[in-house]
């Protein structure tokens, strides 16, 4: 991330540097004086003038097949390193077919920053071919969006956006380059603000002891953690407080691998397709800690039943979250890591774990009395045990991206997470076609770590061009494709809500996804018996190149417990 003395520095020597160069030429030099190295994107027309200087540059660029899968291998690559990514584009349907991508970064709060080609300054707003007004359109999913009217602007305009895109809560950033800015050579530089400092360091020390205070008299305390965590930098203070006080965890999707999924305190994922021993612990807490999460709906079920008789700590580094859906008795706002850190409720007095230890023994036994039973009846490939059985034997360090749907419950479910980093998925919006593309970033960016995608017959078709982007590049990427033929997850609600009304989700003519990606030059291989499973997971692990192992599964499997819409959390049903 770009601090403001090193913005400053830069901004010093972009204003002493006169050469005459074009808007194309300080781009991407202002791309690479943020340290970036790698950017994925897609030519076009409006952009061309940028494509033109990229081979000078130190930059490297990959080509994905399809805008929209540039946007979401920039999200893998940013979510595995933590560095801000980096997605490029032409105008038109370049721009608009990166709008879900950008939805997706803004509301995981994914930094990225997107650019886009634009038509000519004094074409804007004619109608002209492949013009759309990108900046408008994307105006409710960015944290901030520039359109460049001067060639002098761009490097300051460039260093602000990374800067954006990382600061406070992540997000992204857009920015629009007509051809004609690209294009125009200038020997100015224009100077640009310095940047503001908008969040305070950490709650105030009378609500922190408050906080304390409310920690000290609960008998049934439980932590609620989210994303905020990772993207907070608060993952090792988090493991500290939970070590300091054994107050039981519970976690949302994206706050897996905060704590290690073994770990003595962790009661599991909370929710629609949550852990029954998570979801009964929140509906009995008597203290809720939240911590960078935001009372997602499906987190939380019908949310006035979500926690009843809790009061709430809230801690978020967007002040916006706070008392937007549940009001926090005590609020701590700003660094989540020194947030976590300041909590220290018995610093002044022997901490009595007799006050909680009844209720850490009831979470802590149904933890217990709710284990996953895997020995399922049949031949055919369970894919839970699939799922836990590649997670126990993948290295340690392993990355898991998915894509939406049955698979991406049973991977939340059934995966071991060791840290955040190693589960990459959509969360807010929920993108069907998210993890090949967002799997070859991961490992773009973290080679030297194994990277696994699950997918499942629905998802992929809607990315499965880059697979040959695997080929192009010899990304080594792991693919886990569960095939039920059908849209697995819109069909168990037609099933369980819908009175089995199967409207519109029958895949059964799906093309044999092995031979797809042979032709994509992808090793691939097919898995269809329980009994082919073993082997198969050490050949999918042992492959040095990019590799597809296409499993069978059951249509009729389910993703269980499930809690019907508009219930409460406590309100499981199970097979």
């Amino acid at each position: 991330m770009t601090t403001a003395t090193q913005f400053a520095k830069q901004q010093t020597e972009i204003f002493e540097n006169r050469a005459p160069k074009s808007g194309a030429q300080l781009l991407l030099e202002a791309i690479e004086a943020q340290g970036v190295d790698l950017i994925f994107g897609y030519p076009g027309g409006a952009i061309m003038p940028v494509y033109d200087v990229l081979p000078r540059t130190s930059l490297t660029h990959i080509l994905c097949r399809h805008e929209q899968g540039c946007g979401m291998a920039a999200i893998g690559y940013a979510r595995a390193t933590g560095k801000v990514g980096t997605a490029l584009a032409t105008s038109g349907p370049g721009a608009t077919n990166l709008v879900t991508a950008i939805a997706d970064a803004y509301l995981d709060s994914v930094p990225v920053v997107f650019i886009t080609g634009q038509v000519p300054s004094d074409l804007m707003g004619t109608d002209a071919f492949q013009e759309v007004d990108i900046v408008g359109i994307t105006m409710p999913i960015v944290k901030h969006s520039y359109i460049a009217r001067d060639p002098a602007d761009i490097p300051g305009m460039v260093a602000e956006a990374y800067f954006i895109a990382g600061e406070g809560r992540p997000g992204p950033v857009l920015i629009d380059l007509p051809k004609d800015v690209a294009n125009a050579v200038t020997t100015e530089r224009h100077r640009w603000r310095p940047y503001p400092k908008v969040k305070p360091e950490m709650g105030t020390s009378e609500n922190i002891s408050r906080a304390e205070t409310l920690i000290r008299a609960a008998e049934r305390p439980l932590f609620y953690i989210g994303g905020g965590i990772a993207q907070g930098d608060g993952v090792a203070e988090l493991r500290e407080l939970v070590e300091r006080t054994e107050i039981p965890v519970v976690s949302t999707l994206k706050g897996l691998g905060s704590l290690p999924s073994d770990h003595p305190h962790y009661l599991g994922m909370l929710g629609m397709h949550g852990l029954k021993a998570a979801n009964y612990a929140v509906q009995e807490c008597d203290l809720l800690i939240v911590a960078g999460a935001r009372f997602d709906d499906r987190a939380t079920g019908k949310l006035d039943t979500f926690a009843p008789g809790a009061k709430v700590i809230h801690m978020d580094i967007d002040v916006a979250e706070i008392d937007k859906l549940r009001r926090a008795d005590v609020f701590l706002d700003g660094s989540l890591k020194k947030n976590l850190s300041a909590l220290d409720p018995f610093k002044d007095e022997p901490y009595e774990k007799a006050q909680i230890e009844p209720w850490r023994e009831l979470c802590y036994s149904r933890r217990s009395m709710y284990e996953w039973d895997y020995d399922a009846p049949g031949n055919g490939v369970y894919a839970p045990k699939l799922l836990h059985d590649l997670s126990r034997r993948a290295p340690d360090s392993a990355i898991f991206t998915c894509d939406v749907g049955q698979h991406q419950m049973w991977v939340a479910q059934h995966c071991y997470f060791d840290d955040p980093k190693d589960h990459i998925t959509s969360g807010g919006l929920g993108t069907m076609g998210f993890g090949l593309p967002a799997g070859l970033g991961a490992k773009l960016g973290a080679p030297d770590r194994t990277v696994i995608t699950v997918s499942g017959d629905g998802s992929i078709m809607m990315n499965i061009q880059e697979l040959q982007t695997l080929h192009r590049y010899g990304i080594p990427l792991k693919i886990v494709l569960l095939d039920n033929s059908a849209l697995g997850m819109v069909r168990q609600w037609q099933e369980v809500f819908f009175e089995q009304n199967y409207s519109e989700v029958n895949l059964d003519d799906n093309p044999e996804f092995s031979k797809v990606a042979e032709a994509f030059r992808v090793e691939s291989f097919v898995v269809r018996e329980r009994s082919e499973v073993d082997a198969g997971i050490d050949r999918l692990l042992a492959a040095d190149g990019p590799i597809l192992m296409h499993v069978k599964i059951d249509t009729m499997e389910n993703v269980w417990p499930l809690v019907p819409p508009g219930r409460s959390n406590a309100d499981m049903m199970e097979r």
